[in-house]
């Protein structure tokens, strides 16, 4: 059983002795792990190389929502909605320790939007067919006050319910990864591409990466490479010196989080239309409410990217507008930003290179044959998959396998062990392997966070599991993007971060230097996620 965890040393003792691979995948976000499941799952031998740890960028940054995308209907992008709630619906089937139902309430200030926002709710809900989570239904003005006590109520004439879905990006992105081991698949984090490599005829043979960690290079051969590094894609592009750039303009959503007295329903609100065009949403996420999110044009991309303070201010007057409560930035518990790949073609050079498979998502097939894979979201990162593996198999020439990954049961989710926990829910069978280290020792049950903070309870056990099975290398990786910590409350995870080191240092014998600068280097990035009081 101990080989479907994730193991960084067993994963390089077998990148050592495989001589070429059917496929390589740059890029351990949303959209390179579903590649890697798709592969993987076929039976194709893969590998995937991801420069910072599985999620770092995008795909740990977004609403947590499994959506269709309502604002898609006033596009008239009928097609890529419905491609959205049928993934949707796979995911809910698929993950369903992760992927939950939520209700979602339009406020109706005015009858004549009320009208349009039903008619659309009701497309919405017939195009997910059988798949679908809930019928929506219109409610009084009483109703919504007593859903949701703070709403500024003067002008409100009723609203709109309708159901959608909520995950956790991060956690599902390690469960992919778990899952990608049981098929056969193979996953490096901090092993950074540095080059491609070519054989006659200008084709790519596979990639020269390097091990961050021990600063060891390795030239691993394959029949295809896939690049999906999202916006960092031009990086990779640049690398194969085809005829065929890729032009990323990214776009920066920002997110604050806050206490749940701010917003005490269990149901999220939506705001269709705001001052800057985006959709606001109000999310209550592991009991605290997520607000967001921005659309920020950005000169380039960066893995860490900061909110901008007229982000910020825009997110917190926009809530304000429609709560009593007055929010200030110092009710911040947690303020992070994430960068959408927009993609820009140049017509004039590759024009015949782009390959449309959506409206949502493009692949761009290069002269060389490397496979980029441009844009899509969480939702549909299946479907991304198994269209970027079928294109590989045909430029590869690999043996024709059918995709698998519409039924097939995602890490954690298949077992009868249910918890009733929230918290110990997003594990799934894990929460079982977990609390048996606590019976093996105690104190590893130990609360990182002092009892009175219910909303907080992490125990050294997890933080110990993180690091021998979830190949958790850095203190961010545990308190960014498996506890999420960092994306709820950045004040408390500095408080634990020299305790998380600590336990960390003992797993991966390191020492008391590494420790000192692996809290110095996690308070520094913590900071710009912080708003303390004035």
């Amino acid at each position: 059983m101990m080989k479907d965890f994730l193991n960084r040393d067993r994963f390089l003792k077998i990148l050592e002795n495989v001589n070429i691979w059917d496929v390589i995948i740059v890029g351990g976000g949303a959209t390179g792990l579903g590649i890697a499941l798709d592969s993987s799952s076929r039976g194709y031998k893969t590998l995937l190389l991801e420069q910072s740890d599985f999620s770092k960028a995008t795909s740990s940054r977004s609403t947590k929502l499994v959506h269709g995308g309502i604002r898609y209907l006033a596009q008239g992008n009928i097609r890529l909605v419905y491609e959205a709630l049928q993934e949707r619906g796979f995911l809910l089937k698929n993950a369903p320790h992760l992927v939950k139902k939520q209700k979602f309430i339009i406020p109706v200030f005015n009858w004549k939007m009320g009208i349009m926002y039903w008619t659309g709710l009701k497309l919405y809900e017939w195009l997910s067919g059988s798949l679908s989570f809930g019928k929506s239904k219109f409610l009084s003005k009483n109703e919504i006050v007593k859903n949701f006590p703070e709403i500024r109520s003067k002008e409100l004439k009723g609203g709109i319910l309708y159901y959608d879905g909520q995950f956790d990006d991060a956690r599902l992105a390690i469960n992919l990864a778990q899952t990608c081991v049981q098929k056969g698949g193979i996953l490096l984090n901090y092993f950074q591409v540095k080059s491609l490599l070519k054989k006659v005829g200008n084709k790519i043979s596979g990639v020269v990466a390097c091990d961050l960690e021990t600063k060891k290079k390795y030239s691993i051969y394959s029949k295809m490479v896939i690049n999906a590094t999202g916006v960092f894609s031009d990086s990779i592009s640049r690398m194969d010196e085809s005829t065929c750039p890729i032009f990323i303009k990214p776009s920066q959503g920002t997110h604050i989080v806050l206490d749940k007295s701010f917003f005490s329903s269990s149901n999220a609100i939506v705001i269709p239309k705001t001052p800057d065009g985006r959709v606001l949403f109000c999310v209550p996420w592991y009991d605290h409410v997520l607000v967001g999110t921005t659309d920020t044009f950005l000169e380039k991309s960066v893995l860490e990217p900061k909110p901008l303070e007229e982000e910020i201010d825009f997110i917190l007057q926009t809530f304000n507008r429609y709560f009593v409560l007055h929010t200030k930035k110092s009710d911040i518990l947690s303020a992070f930003s994430g960068l959408r790949p927009l993609f820009v073609p140049n017509n004039n050079s590759c024009s015949t290179k782009t390959k449309d498979i959506s409206r949502s998502h493009k692949l761009m097939i290069s002269s060389s044959g490397l496979i980029s894979v441009i844009g899509g979201k969480w939702t549909t990162y299946r479907k991304m998959a198994e269209d970027t593996v079928n294109k590989a198999i045909e430029i590869g020439k690999l043996k024709k396998m059918p995709s698998v990954t519409k039924n097939l049961k995602i890490y954690g989710s298949y077992s009868s062990y249910k918890s009733q926990n929230y918290h110990w829910n997003r594990y799934g069978e894990d929460e079982y392997h977990i609390k048996k280290l606590i019976d093996k020792n105690p104190l590893l049950g130990v609360s990182l966070i002092s009892k009175d903070s219910s909303s907080y309870y992490y125990t050294e056990a997890e933080v110990v599991w993180m690091v021998r099975y979830e190949m958790a290398r850095t203190i961010e990786d545990v308190l960014a993007r498996r506890f999420r910590l960092l994306f709820l409350n950045a004040k408390k995870a500095i408080d634990i971060a020299p305790r998380v080191a600590t336990l960390m240092a003992k797993e991966l014998s390191r020492d008391e230097k590494w420790e000192k600068s692996q809290v110095a280097a996690f308070k520094k990035l913590a900071m710009q996620y912080y708003y303390p009081s004035v």
